[in-house]
């Protein structure tokens, strides 16, 4: 049977489910470390956890159904994920990344990957002359991030997918900000799609959780091969928390989309308010390209604001709305890039990319949004 997506975010494929024969309706959780053999050179099937374990594959089999991938991995972390990813490069691999990207992302980078030897480029991924003109020999991926963090830069991924098949180069492409719901960059031409689960799969800020979906069957033996090896696997009760986060994931997805853009459009209308980036928005530089690749334009915003005072009021004063780092969940989270998920960048890196001390970045939750609305109002006129 065919399933629509909503569906499948509730039951996955509807597979038989071989380890469970009690009529659960919620997955089990096998919280176990090991499993017994039913006789000497046979298996369940399921070894030892770190290995599998029948709640981790579950979830791994409906993310890579909903990605349109073959197969998915679940990590302890999206830094994990990343971490486990970069080891399929050597010492001397070339990476060209978007030059926006999520602060731990270029942490990893910067700091752990360039030691071992690993010669990672950052460039403007949303103009692909860019990439072009600076693939070399030794080039080995493309690694895209499409909203970026926290700018909001939209890239084309069906125009990157042709220059990295071209030139046989490994296509990655971070599709949290959008999740599955709204894009899946597979279909576009992506070799592997990243997730931080955290974020709108889990939807519910309760858990930490990162997941690699891949589209061909000889990669993801690779990344299983280290995962097994360097032991980052997702536990069996984070891996049950991601799983019933995304049994709502298309109804949070809708709701949060639709005060997102309002929200944005009321930002545009206040005198404090400089910039307001919202691929949503008929204005933002990426409007078309995201509306040919995607099926919406999530709930993330960051915008500016007059001046440094007028941002630290905004995260002082905020009562319904959090100021705290993380996205995607229920709750409404303000975040301030500079001090928070981009604050181990250096200073003239980031005011360049204009993460300085007057930009704030908005993950819109599920609250109802006159009440948003509300909070944001007396929080730039108190």
């Amino acid at each position: 049977m065919n399933l629509h997506f909503h569906t499948k975010c509730v039951h996955g494929n509807n597979d038989e489910r071989i380890t469970d024969n009690t009529g659960a309706v919620s997955y089990p959780i096998y919280q176990t470390a090991t499993f017994a053999h039913p006789s000497v050179g046979n298996s369940t099937g399921y070894d030892y956890t770190r290995s599998q374990n029948p709640t981790r594959e579950q979830l791994e089999k409906i993310i890579a159904s909903l990605e349109n991938g073959h197969d998915a991995i679940a990590f302890s972390s999206g830094m994990a994920a990343v971490n486990a990813l970069m080891e399929l490069f050597v010492p001397g691999d070339h990476i060209l990344a978007s030059d926006d990207l999520y602060g731990g992302t270029i942490r990893l980078f910067d700091h752990i990957n360039k030691k071992n030897g690993l010669d990672i480029q950052y460039i403007d991924t949303s103009d692909l002359t860019n990439i072009v003109a600076n693939i070399k020999a030794t080039t080995k991926a493309v690694f895209v991030e499409t909203p970026t963090n926290p700018m909001m830069n939209v890239s084309d991924l069906q125009e990157i997918a042709r220059i990295t098949e071209k030139h046989n180069l490994l296509f990655i492409v971070d599709n949290t900000f959008l999740s599955p719901y709204f894009q899946n960059p597979i279909s576009l031409g992506a070799d592997v799609v990243l997730h931080s689960g955290t974020k709108f799969l889990g939807g519910h800020n309760d858990t930490i959780a990162g997941l690699l979906v891949l589209a061909e069957e000889a990669l993801a033996q690779k990344i299983r091969f280290i995962v097994k090896t360097t032991g980052a696997g997702l536990s069996p009760f984070d891996s049950w928390l991601i799983l019933r986060g995304i049994k709502t994931l298309p109804l949070r997805m809708e709701a949060q989309q639709k005060s997102a853009l309002t929200i944005a459009e009321w930002l545009k209308n206040q005198s404090r308010v400089k910039s307001v980036y919202y691929i949503g928005l008929p204005s933002h530089p990426g409007y078309e390209i995201n509306k040919k690749q995607a099926r919406g334009s999530g709930s993330m915003i960051s915008f500016h604001v007059d001046t440094e005072q007028t941002a630290v009021n905004l995260l002082n004063k905020v009562k319904l709305i959090r100021y705290a780092e993380s996205l995607g969940g229920v709750e409404s989270l303000i975040t301030y890039p500079m001090l928070q998920t981009h604050a181990d960048i250096p200073e003239e890196i980031r005011e360049a990319k204009g993460i300085n001390h007057n930009l704030l970045r908005l993950s819109v939750g599920i609250e109802h949004i006159d009440d948003l609305i509300k909070d944001l109002e007396q929080a730039f006129n108190d």
